[in-house]
């Protein structure tokens, strides 16, 4: 009998955006459910999963999240799963209560950034106490990069008084290379850039992330307007959901940083916006192992990223790509200058973190780490009630 595993997820783009090379691989050895707000709506592209909705708000609000949990507890006394893995800070810390209290044999969740990193006074310390409870509930917990382990080690978050573990060399779900591939991409990739209006003469950076602070948003904004005074035809992919709104109050008060900005919001096709790019910008303040670089670095790819855990683990300064002090924006702008006056090792970097990414990060590799994880970790579990 398959081992029974729920993934316990707060939205509905969290499926494909950061469970679909597991789902489509899990099915074969376990029952998989999905859990979340409204995930039912990619039940047609995982025919094989079963998808549960309920509605896990990303914010604080006291009366919805009591219901989300006593709907997860109620569902896991039904089900009762054998494992429960979460990730995203609502849905881990839901799913950590709920698994507890119905004494789910193995609970799990994946730290992939933490949100208490960029606040600061009260709100920094609650989020943090929080991650602090997500550790304490369930019986093991990930993260999905060596340099996230070791900062959270040294904020009291570890396990057996060791870092948290790792699946294989680092990433959430590793990256399909079939679906990650220039050539794949041709057809596609030349009709978006008629589409959007590029010439062969313009150096594309790129930005793909949630459009807030927190992800360097605002600062790849001031760094390309710094850049495009300097070099008319280098243009920027600005491209997610502006989820603070943020960006759209700076498009109505400073127009004049979305010059040569192709500003787009949620796509459920990134890796066609990818293939049109020479560089990919990631100025994050607080970031997972960075599964969009590994994607960009599939296509040959390198990324100018923050000097942050995780990221340092996703790109090898220097060698696939450039990495900066985090909230430097004048070094950005000095790394992304020194990529377009630099083709040649732009190409040179490009090629190491695509043999590094099939070297470490297919989805093959972290999918065969996953389930060894979870197949030797409920035999541990088991072994351990039976003494």
């Amino acid at each position: 009998m398959k081992l029974k595993i729920v993934r316990i997820v707060t939205a509905t783009y969290v499926v494909p955006w950061h469970l679909h090379n597991m789902l489509v691989r899990m099915p074969g050895d376990f029952d998989v459910y999905v859990v979340g707000s409204e995930v039912s709506k990619n039940k047609d592209i995982y025919p094989s999963v079963t998808f549960v909705d309920i509605n896990i708000n990303r914010k604080i609000n006291i009366f919805a999240d009591a219901l989300a949990l006593f709907k997860l507890a109620r569902f896991f006394l039904i089900y009762k799963p054998d494992i429960v893995h979460s990730i995203m800070p609502k849905a881990g810390l839901l799913s950590a209560l709920a698994g507890f209290i119905c004494r789910v044999p193995l609970r799990v969740h994946t730290f992939t950034g933490q949100s208490w990193v960029a606040n600061v006074a009260i709100s920094r310390h609650i989020y943090y106490w929080i991650d602090r409870l997500i550790n304490l509930l369930n019986t093991v917990c990930l993260t999905d990069s060596f340099s996230q382990s070791i900062f959270l080690f040294n904020h009291r978050l570890m396990h057996n008084k060791k870092p948290l573990p790792v699946l294989s060399k680092g990433s959430l779900a590793g990256v399909d290379v079939t679906r990650f591939n220039l050539k794949n991409l041709a057809n596609s990739s030349k009709q978006l850039r008629l589409e959007l209006g590029l010439h062969s003469d313009n150096f594309v950076f790129t930005y793909i992330a949630r459009k807030t602070r927190a992800k360097g948003a605002l600062d790849i904004l001031h760094a390309f307007s710094k850049l495009s005074d300097m070099y008319p035809d280098v243009r920027l992919l600005f491209v997610g959901p502006d989820e603070d709104g943020e960006v759209n109050e700076l498009r109505n008060t400073d127009r004049h940083l979305f010059i040569n900005v192709i500003d787009v919001g949620y796509v459920s096709n990134h890796e066609v916006y990818l293939a049109i790019s020479d560089v990919l910008c990631l100025p994050s303040y607080r970031e997972g192992f960075g599964s969009i670089v590994i994607e960009a670095a599939a296509m040959g790819i390198p990324t100018i990223g923050s000097r942050i855990p995780g990221i340092v683990d996703s790109v090898l300064d220097q060698e696939t790509g450039i990495l900066f002090p985090v909230g430097d924006v004048n070094e950005l702008v000095n790394a992304m200058i020194f990529f377009i006056n630099n083709r040649e090792i732009l190409q040179k970097m490009g090629l190491a973190a695509k043999v590094r990414v099939k070297q470490f990060f297919t989805a093959d590799k972290l999918y065969f780490s996953l389930k060894q994880f979870y197949l030797e970790s409920v035999k541990s579990s088991h072994n351990s009630h039976c003494k």
